[in-house]
């Protein structure tokens, strides 16, 4: 690799990586309750232990803080992977409508159990969220078997995701419930109400899933060139389809489990990252889609919470705003290039 290329790639690296410690401090910081940068070195050295300012710190802000990052990037890297399965930008989980199957089965699952009297652990959420997000994802590729254009296929996948969200919003409507009700805010996206255990639950998830996904960056990379040259270099596409599709829906169903379906953070963050760093190399891409999926999510969760606080607004209503400009742009700019998405 040239020198200057390395170059460019390390400072695009610590450009994201400067915002997410940024952005982790701001975050820590601003909210309802404004706390002060000496406040927190004072938590982070045990100097305040047992404190209210240590009490938000620690077992409100940090959690959501870490959820944001590990979400947001598990968010973008699955944008990623769907995008390259299917040789377009504009492809992502809430698009497609995996995130709206995922949750489908986590209302259906909670609403069934909790009528019952019957807590719901975090690994059955994962679970049920898979499942929805697997027969979201199959409904697709049926469709894709039938249907070669891509616009139509995009098209077909948010009708797809509209009548999950429609079952969904049928389900919450009528649930008897306070806490079935409640539902209804977690069906919009929000990364409140994360704890320390949701934190290791998906950290263990979303991490041996980067973790797979890195080791496949060079049969991506061949992929990208195309399934024929893919296969010249001994590369197993049709296992290779089935790991992109299963290891993308891991990562949707870990992220609404969690947090709801969160909009446009998948879409916009791959096509904003291949723009900063100028390549669409997977070994380079993967850590760099999530790192900017980490930045992307803190941001407009740092909007979410503070704009109209003590109200919080949804995190999917934030990333909307930010997120569908970018979508925008790539759809103007695939136009201009003669392509059709």
């Amino acid at each position: 690799m040239p020198k200057e290329k390395r170059k460019r790639y390390g400072i695009c690296f610590i450009i994201l990586i400067v915002l997410l410690f940024l952005l982790l401090l701001i975050n820590i910081c601003a909210g309802s309750v404004s706390i002060s940068v000496g406040d927190v070195i004072r938590c982070i050295r045990r100097e305040d232990s047992g404190s209210t300012v240590s009490d938000i710190i620690w077992n409100i802000r940090m959690p959501r803080i870490l959820a944001t990052i590990i979400l947001g990037g598990a968010l973008a890297l699955a944008g990623y992977l769907l995008q390259t399965f299917f040789h377009n930008p504009i492809a992502g989980p809430f698009v497609l409508g995996i995130s709206s199957g995922a949750k489908m089965m986590v209302a259906l699952l909670m609403v069934v159990l909790l009528g019952a009297g019957i807590r719901v652990s975090s690994v059955t959420m994962i679970l049920a969220a898979f499942l929805g997000a697997m027969i979201s994802m199959g409904f697709v590729l049926l469709i894709s078997t039938r249907i070669k254009q891509m616009s139509m296929l995009i098209v077909s996948g948010i009708m797809i995701g509209y009548i999950c969200s429609a079952i969904t919003d049928f389900m919450v409507t009528f649930a008897d419930d306070s806490d079935i009700v409640n539902l209804h805010n977690w069906s919009m996206g929000s990364f409140s109400g994360i704890g320390w255990e949701d934190v290791a639950v998906m950290s263990a998830v979303v991490f041996a899933a980067f973790f797979l996904i890195f080791c496949l960056s060079k049969p991506i990379s061949a992929f990208q060139m195309g399934e024929a040259y893919a296969q010249t270099l001994g590369v197993n596409v049709p296992r290779l389809r089935v790991l992109l599709v299963i290891l993308s829906s891991v990562l949707s169903a870990c992220i609404v489990a969690f947090a709801g379906p969160v909009s446009f953070v998948g879409i916009a963050v791959p096509p904003l990252v291949k723009n900063l760093f100028r390549t669409a190399k997977p070994i380079l891409m993967i850590p760099a889609c999530f790192l900017g999926g980490s930045v992307f999510c803190l941001f407009c969760d740092l909007i979410a919470r503070t704009v109209f606080a003590p109200t919080e607004m949804s995190i999917s209503t934030v990333t909307a705003i930010f997120g569908a400009p970018v979508v925008i742009v790539v759809m103007i700019r695939r136009k201009r290039e003669g392509e059709n998405p």
